[in-house]
């Protein structure tokens, strides 16, 4: 089945979804002698990298039988991709995805794929630096160090030319929610109760 086949990249992030997961999570199930076939197991693979799914993706890599994975160098590539995001090998990750040459209905994903882990390698070093060195920021996101300093030019950040530093624009706070949730309800109650008592 080729239900990633020749997807624009930002019309598969909005198809990509828990009912497409499902449909491949079921194909498993119900494959004859519970071996499902190679192309299941490397979407499946993929779009639990996609989700950030982790444990689901190293489970599946350690029930796909070893003659499926010996015999299919592409699913071997994706786990290569797998181990890079648990390890948080960011560089790692674009080099693993840029080292093999993938079939048309697993490249829309791992272009996807790409693009996810660079807007989460912005978040982390929003969050957690003041500044940074480019050639640094630039192997984060898997950029070059000039695309690095476009790149956070048009986030809003500021890039010193001089220095080579790079300083990142602190993430807005998220918003402060204004009605309790259960476990603050919760401990009102108690401290109520025991003031009544």
């Amino acid at each position: 089945m080729k239900l990633l086949e020749k997807m624009p990249v930002s019309v598969m992030m909005a198809e990509f979804d828990e009912k497409l997961l499902l449909q491949f999570e079921t194909q498993e199930l119900e494959a004859p002698g519970g071996i499902a076939t190679p192309q299941v197991y490397s979407q499946l693979l993929v779009l639990y990298l996609l989700h950030n799914d982790l444990n689901n993706a190293r489970y599946l890599w350690k029930r796909i039988p070893q003659a499926i994975k010996t015999a299919n160098p592409e699913l071997a590539a994706i786990w290569a991709v797998g181990q890079r995001i648990w390890q948080r090998d960011f560089p790692g990750i674009y080099t693993a995805i840029d080292a093999y040459q993938w079939s048309e209905n697993i490249l829309p994903v791992m272009e996807a794929l790409r693009e996810s882990t660079r807007r989460r390698a912005y978040g982390l070093v929003a969050q957690a630096y003041t500044s940074i060195s480019a050639e640094d920021f630039a192997a984060f996101v898997g950029y070059s160090v000039e695309e690095a300093v476009k790149g956070v030019v048009s986030h809003g950040w500021q890039a010193d030319p001089n220095t080579r530093m790079i300083m990142p624009q602190k993430p807005d706070p998220p918003p402060v929610s204004l009605v309790p949730n259960e476990q603050q309800l919760a401990r009102l109650t108690d401290y109520v109760a025991f003031l009544e008592n």
